[in-house]
């Protein structure tokens, strides 16, 4: 039987789920009208097809990311606000592990709508704001986020697929290389002349 009420945020959040149960690379429109008990052709009034969807995924993930790093982060600096960041983000990717995959694909979306959307540009004001309380400034801070950003995913991408064997705790590690980013990121090194900004 059809469920009333179909949406775009209603067909978005049912691929979201169904990416964060099977995976990303599982979310079909034909999977996703099953979900929602509808023939395949009614998702298309709301999306314009699987790229679409994949793309709004990835932009309500993003939202959802943001929120949770604002709450952890609100009113803390330096090495508080570094950890309760990075957990913030380990903890979304491990709660949503299909959401957060399609954080990290290209977006395949209608250009307004991936640049009116809230959760990319607020989570490149919070990171931007938590690195300039390490006192860093341009083109600094662009190579600072991108260190956190390889640090963060590469982290949970390889606890997500089984990738650390050793018999030491992966928590340990984790929290010793935020450890060792708050030392980075207090003692960052000069721009050496020449180099491009």
């Amino acid at each position: 039987m059809a469920r009333a009420g179909l949406t775009t945020e209603r067909v978005t959040v049912a691929g979201a789920e169904l990416a964060d149960e099977a995976g990303l690379d599982q979310v079909t429109m034909s999977q996703v009208a099953r979900r929602l008990g509808v023939k395949d052709a009614s998702l298309y009034t709301h999306v314009r097809g699987l790229d679409d969807l994949r793309g709004r995924i990835a932009l309500l993930a993003a939202d959802e990311k943001t929120i949770r790093i604002a709450e952890a982060t609100a009113g803390l600096a330096g090495r508080d606000a570094l950890i309760a960041y990075a957990n913030a983000w380990r903890e979304y990717a491990h709660a949503h592990p299909g959401r957060y995959t399609a954080t990290q694909l290209p977006l395949h979306i209608d250009p307004e709508l991936a640049a009116n959307a809230p959760g990319p540009r607020r989570a490149v004001e919070l990171t931007y704001g938590m690195l300039r309380g390490y006192g860093l400034a341009e083109p600094d801070l662009t190579d600072a986020v991108r260190l956190l950003r390889s640090t963060f995913h590469g982290f949970v991408a390889l606890e997500a697929t089984g990738g650390f064997a050793h018999q030491r705790s992966p928590q340990h590690s984790w929290l010793r290389a935020l450890d060792a980013l708050h030392v980075v990121l207090e003692h960052w090194p000069t721009s050496r002349e020449g180099d491009p900004t």
